[in-house]
């Protein structure tokens, strides 16, 4: 059994760590409010995006890459979305280990896998495991900004478009002259935000979006004003091929802006989730030792006071038999 200094020494150990965790709980609570402002701020113009995505999808012909799966294709590339720091439960586990999963599958599908991460935890992962990386961004998986993202997610569309037959300067910092291997497909392994309490990891197929636009079904329906009037026919100067062409990208730009946005609200809410958790534990752990050290201090009275009165005692009869 554990002495009574050793039970205070680690009272006061489990109690700095709940200072710890309960200050990492209160950051993760401000950080959600931040991260689910920036994805608020960021939808009027991806809704206005998407509705003139509709809108060109129905008035062009365009025959773009972006558009369609490539015959033989044998490149699959694979962003894997992490968090640059830990103490996050298992939000980078759960993302890590779908990204096996999807790796897996297209390797039996005849792929040839090329990574590419985000996040110091991802990159750290592979590292330890001696599997390659194309690319690794970091330092900006909890505050993603437009300009933070500009190499990744440039990389990533300059890569599909230049497929597998071809390639592309590298837009890593410090990795200036370098250049990799184009893809033919390109898969996005990130964390969605649930709720508070629910992150789960998700993979979308990011390239080509096909599969997105044959959604967009323009009806005549959206021509209609609410007094039931034919509003007027859509033009587009220049024509609708060429801003199709122009916008593809700029579209697959914010998707992959918008997984960003997503992905660090899922950070910081599994980061809060896990710092409450551990926070319970040290509270609970510090009333247990609390509650231990307590009895130890009264089997301590106990003994000294059943010591003294058993002194007491023998003085006693040694008097009386004088």
């Amino acid at each position: 059994m554990a002495t009574l200094r050793e039970l205070r020494d680690r009272i006061r150990s489990v109690n700095s760590t709940k200072k710890i965790t309960k200050a990492q709980e209160l950051i993760a609570t401000a950080q959600i409010t931040k991260a689910q402002q920036r994805v608020e701020a960021a939808k009027p113009y991806a809704d206005e995006l998407k509705d003139v995505m509709e809108r060109l999808a129905s008035a062009s012909s365009l025959a773009h890459p972006m558009l369609h799966e490539r015959e033989n294709g044998r490149v699959a590339a694979i962003l894997v979305v992490t968090s640059d720091r830990g103490m996050a439960g298992g939000y980078n586990h759960n993302v890590l280990k779908k990204a096996a999963q999807l790796e897996r599958m297209l390797t039996d599908a005849g792929y040839e896998v090329v990574r590419y991460v985000t996040g110091n935890k991802g990159v750290t992962h592979f590292r330890f495991r001696d599997m390659d990386v194309e690319g690794s961004w970091t330092g900006f998986s909890q505050q993603p900004s437009w300009d933070d993202t500009h190499g990744v997610r440039h990389q990533i569309i300059d890569g599909y478009m230049a497929g597998s037959e071809g390639s592309v300067p590298l837009r890593v910092d410090g990795a200036e002259g370098a250049s990799v291997r184009g893809f033919d497909v390109v898969h996005v392994v990130y964390t969605e935000f649930v709720s508070m309490l629910s992150q789960e990891a998700r993979v979308t197929q990011l390239l080509p979006i096909e599969p997105v636009l044959e959604e967009f079904k323009y009806e005549q329906q959206d021509m209609l004003t609410t007094s039931g009037e034919v509003g007027p026919d859509m033009s587009f100067e220049p024509d609708a091929d060429t801003l199709m062409e122009e916008l593809l990208p700029v579209y697959v730009s914010r998707l992959l802006y918008s997984i960003f946005l997503e992905s660090a609200a899922a950070e910081s809410a599994s980061r809060r989730t896990a710092m409450k958790n551990a926070t319970d534990n040290a509270t609970e752990l510090a009333n247990d030792l609390s509650r231990e050290a307590n009895q130890a201090r009264q089997a301590k009275i106990t003994q000294e006071i059943t010591e003294i009165i058993g002194g007491a005692g023998a003085l006693s009869g040694s008097g009386e038999s004088d």
